[in-house]
């Protein structure tokens, strides 16, 4: 078999860095670990072709040579999926198709045409499809029934990645999240009950990197790092010696769940072992509105306190926010701001809510005929889409409060100001160097670029441009490569905040910015009640 594996386009959002990855002379954040782990589950036997679309196209050539096309894909990458599965259809290839976006809508990809549908964790679900094909059926649709032992994850194809293209590498050390967030989805993927792989088999995939020439930042994918706190910690207490005999070449990058903060000895754990920033889902400061979406363990404790530790113990915070949950009161944008602003979080990522298909929202939405078919639903990865039901308060003061808020977080000199802020905030870590870490060739040609760019062109912020430089130069030098990298990132969230304006105003007929004409309020609202 002939097999052409496929990873779809993004469109651009705030994960993509466009502006970022141009500077840099980078392709991709990160590369596809789902689908390059399924290429390690497929015979030996096979010839294997494999394209991250977003770092380098395929060949007609290539379709010409296949005999099966596999592709995997995010909901936010569906356009260009479709795409794909038409395409191959027309050239009259068979299609199997995997991931997140499949398994929330099989019947959207039925309807593009694609031949086997391999969803849920490939790990149950790639062998009844591999004896399929062997059996010659020409379709079929394999689910999984339970979740499977990691530890039986086979390791990724990290060979097959163009590794020079992408800001970090990635590795994934468990599925799953012990908490029950109403609107999230991971749970309704992965379970509640996380599951890790092996210590070894986690170093194994490290010193795959390591071998392959890898040195720099790699991204842990996990959905909860901390989700299994006992078996996570024994996994940084042989991490850190390995660290030390390598010499520390790689530093890490995860998602957690605010409880981080609680466990001293974990933070602790995380500085020595080569982490130097983590993704918290804070959501928002409104704690009614956690209590109403059941995110209990971000009301236990004050939340900027919870960040002022994880900065103590040298890690830096990126966040996510959301607007838009039943009972909001008006304000919530504002709000938020007030609390980024306080935290200095430099890049909070804030999106509209969404209710993922088969979460425990969209049951209660639909059960209360409130969920809007098609309205959005398929696209709940771009945070740009006004949300997939009727809500509780005026759409049009949620798409406001919204786009008002990410307009003025990252005015620049409001953005650069932060970068500052947080940089300070963060204790010093004298193990390794805290940064993003790429080849230097690219970091140096980032730093000229960055200097041109905002020292030099950019007149409105030239001057805080080289004082912050120099504070920071002089105040924490070890962290000078993290607080550039972020100031680097500042030109795609300056073009991001201009999209989201676009895009919502797209979606109600009017500038979310400016008073919306009162025709405009009632047709938007009716659209959504309309496409019920």
């Amino acid at each position: 078999m002939k097999a052409l594996l496929l990873y779809p386009l993004f469109p651009k959002t705030f994960w993509s860095f466009d502006r970022f990855m141009e500077m840099a002379s980078l392709k991709a954040f990160i590369p596809p670990l789902g689908i390059i782990t399924v290429a390690s589950m497929l015979p030996q036997d096979w010839e294997i072709r494999f394209y991250d679309r977003n770092v380098g196209y395929e060949t007609e050539a290539d379709w010409e040579w296949c005999d099966l096309v596999i592709l995997s894909a995010m909901a936010v990458q569906k356009a260009d999926f479709h795409e794909l599965i038409r395409k191959a259809v027309r050239l009259g290839k068979k299609v199997a198709v995997g991931g997140p976006y499949p398994t929330a809508f099989p019947e959207q990809t039925l309807a593009s045409g694609a031949h086997y549908l391999v969803l849920d964790e490939g790990e149950i679900t790639i062998a009844p499809f591999l004896q399929a094909l062997a059996d010659g059926q020409e379709s079929g649709v394999f689910r999984a029934d339970e979740k499977p032992d990691v530890t039986l994850s086979p390791m990724p194809r990290f060979d097959l990645l163009k590794r020079d293209d992408y800001l970090m590498m990635a590795i994934q050390f468990s599925r799953g999240c012990p908490f029950n967030c109403e609107f999230c989805d991971i749970i309704t993927l992965y379970g509640r009950k996380p599951r890790t792989k092996g210590i070894d088999q986690t170093l194994a995939e490290l010193q795959a990197l390591y071998d392959l020439g890898w040195r720099g930042t790699i991204f842990i994918v996990d959905d909860n790092f901390i989700g299994n706190q006992r078996n996570v910690k024994l996994l940084l207490k042989a991490l850190i010696p390995w660290m030390q005999e390598h010499n520390y070449p790689f530093t890490f990058f995860t998602e957690a769940s605010v409880n981080l903060a609680e466990d001293p000895e974990l933070l602790d754990l995380m500085s020595r072992s080569g982490f130097y920033g983590v993704f918290l889902g804070i959501e928002t400061p409104d704690q009614d509105s956690l209590k109403v979406t059941r995110k209990q363990q971000n009301t236990r404790n004050p939340l900027t306190e919870a960040c002022r530790k994880i900065n103590d113990a040298g890690l830096m915070i990126y966040a996510g926010f959301i607007i838009g949950f039943d009972g909001e009161r008006s304000g919530a944008g504002q709000r938020i701001q007030d609390f980024v602003e306080e935290t200095a979080l430099p890049q909070p990522m804030l999106g509209v809510l969404q209710a993922p298909p088969h979460t425990a929202l969209w049951n209660r939405l639909e059960q209360e005929g409130r969920l809007l078919d098609d309205r959005g639903c398929i696209e709940y990865g771009d945070q740009n889409t006004l949300m997939n039901f009727v809500p509780t308060r005026p759409l049009a003061e949620i798409a406001h409060e919204y786009v008002e808020a990410l307009w003025t977080m990252y005015e620049p000199a409001a953005y650069l100001a932060r970068c500052l802020r947080h940089c300070q905030n963060i204790k010093t870590n004298h193990y390794f160097q805290q940064q993003i870490s790429f080849p230097l060739w690219k970091g140096a040609k980032l730093v000229a670029r960055l200097v041109w760019q905002q020292g030099i062109r950019m007149g409105e912020i030239r001057g805080q441009f080289w004082r912050q430089l120099w504070t920071m130069a002089t105040t924490k030098p070890r962290l000078l490569g993290l607080y550039l990298g972020l100031c680097a990132a500042g030109g795609h969230f300056w073009e991001y905040r201009e999209l989201a304006r676009e895009r919502i105003g797209g979606q109600l007929g009017y500038d979310p910015l400016l008073p919306p004409p009162e025709d405009a309020v009632v047709e938007a609202q009716s659209a959504l009640v309309a496409s019920r």
